[in-house]
């Protein structure tokens, strides 16, 4: 493992965090982890190369257009106005296709042959070359007092970023750091990082609202209850009232054995909140989630049919980073390069799937491709401490770290 300078920079502080630990009367450390998700688009980057007449003109699976052209500009030496790029619709990207590589290979073999070129990159090449979701560390350091009011948080992140950070209860005392690689020090991911839906937000929801869940176990209080009793935010108030509704929740007290687990997020301007069902086969540790409902204030919803695509795609998607999605690696080398080793969502994993868009018509429009994949994996994460007493601290929760969870209850 190579160890890195790292640089700290302080996101956020108010309050006293020493004089906020003394109001406590039980304090919490933890730790939490998540490793390298790839993007794992179904159509691999592709990429059709023409020059014709002094002119290239590119077809291709790109989320960054602009940024190919200037690509082929720069590789090639041509001009502007001798470049061309068109996107068809994309076939899946999630960030991964905001890079370009195959659209400047596959113009400088067309420059090179004269000849039409088409590029297809094998599932292989395709995890060789993404850009993987980040790898980080979370640590989080949280008290109570008797009366479960949450008196200071002290977040700090580690190597990766901190879209989604934001403690979002009402906390007198709070510090959120960021430990980031310095300038020229010796790496700290040795393979192409980048944007992975929601960017670094289900990290830091992951960590967060896992956190929040330990509290409240200690406290004795309903999960939903301690949420509610320690938020102020109008939206957020408001997704969690939602949410219960639409799943018809039930108060108690975690863990009941039931398999209910309760989590809230922001981002894109949005508000969610989630509750999920689980089922835990103690003899494999095989996480069946029976249902997700999800409540998402986005302001006014101009498309309510595509919110609600978008909705079901998150929290199908986030199934994946929650229970099975990992690239291993040794050193700098990858060694997940295939589809069965890598496992991403299938239709068997589905579970009900139930979403409710707020009412917000008086509100600016807030996105909607994203907020709902954020807290996929702190709800399933508690929903499992509800029905089996065993905490998870480690992305994504497989079998084998749900058994070795399970040894420690």
């Amino acid at each position: 493992m190579v160890k890195a300078d790292s640089t700290v920079t302080s996101v956020k502080s108010t309050g006293d965090i020493e004089a906020g630990q003394k109001l406590c009367d039980k304090v919490f450390d933890s730790e939490y982890h998540d490793p390298y998700v790839a993007h794992v688009a179904i159509e691999t980057h592709s990429a059709l190369a023409q020059l014709e007449n002094g002119k290239m003109t590119v077809w291709a699976a790109t989320q960054s257009p602009f940024g190919l052209r200037e690509g082929i500009m720069r590789e090639l030496g041509m001009a502007a106005d001798k470049v061309r790029v068109i996107t068809p619709f994309v076939g899946g990207g999630f960030g991964g296709k905001g890079e370009f590589q195959q659209g400047v290979e596959a113009a400088k073999i067309a420059k090179l042959s004269g000849k039409p070129v088409m590029l297809v990159w094998t599932r292989e090449e395709e995890f060789f070359y993404d850009t993987f979701h980040p790898a980080g560390v979370i640590k989080v350091k949280s008290g109570i007092d008797k009366t479960g009011l949450i008196k200071f948080w002290d977040y700090n992140v580690f190597y990766s970023g901190t879209r989604g950070a934001d403690a979002l209860y009402e906390i007198p005392n709070i510090h959120i750091s960021h430990h980031s690689q310095k300038n020229g020090s010796s790496p700290v991911h040795q393979f192409g990082t980048g944007a992975w839906r929601a960017p670094n937000n289900n990290t830091n929801t992951f960590a967060r609202e896992v956190q929040i869940d330990v509290m409240a176990a200690a406290a004795g209080m309903d999960p939903l209850e301690f949420r509610m009793k320690n938020l102020k935010d109008e939206h957020l108030l408001g997704c969690l009232k939602a949410v219960a509704d639409k799943f018809g929740y039930v108060p108690g007290k975690a863990p009941s054995g039931r398999g209910i687990g309760v989590a809230i997020g922001s981002d894109a301007g949005a508000w969610v909140a989630h509750i999920a069902e689980v089922k835990v086969d103690k003899k494999t540790g095989k996480v069946e989630v029976v249902r997700i409902t999800c409540a998402q204030d986005m302001g006014l919803c101009i498309n309510p049919e595509g919110a609600t695509i978008q909705m079901e795609g998150c929290i199908t998607m986030g199934l994946g980073y929650t229970l099975g999605e990992e690239v291993l690696f040794e050193g700098g080398k990858i060694l997940t390069l295939s589809l069965d080793a890598y496992k991403i969502p299938l239709f068997s994993w589905l579970p009900k799937i139930e979403t409710v868009i707020l009412d917000r018509k008086n509100e600016p429009p807030q996105g909607g491709g994203e907020p709902a994949i954020i807290a996929i994996g702190a709800v399933v994460a508690n929903a499992i401490f509800d029905a089996t007493g065993a905490r998870l601290y480690r992305m994504p929760m497989t079998p084998e770290r749900v058994l070795e969870a399970l040894k420690k209850v």
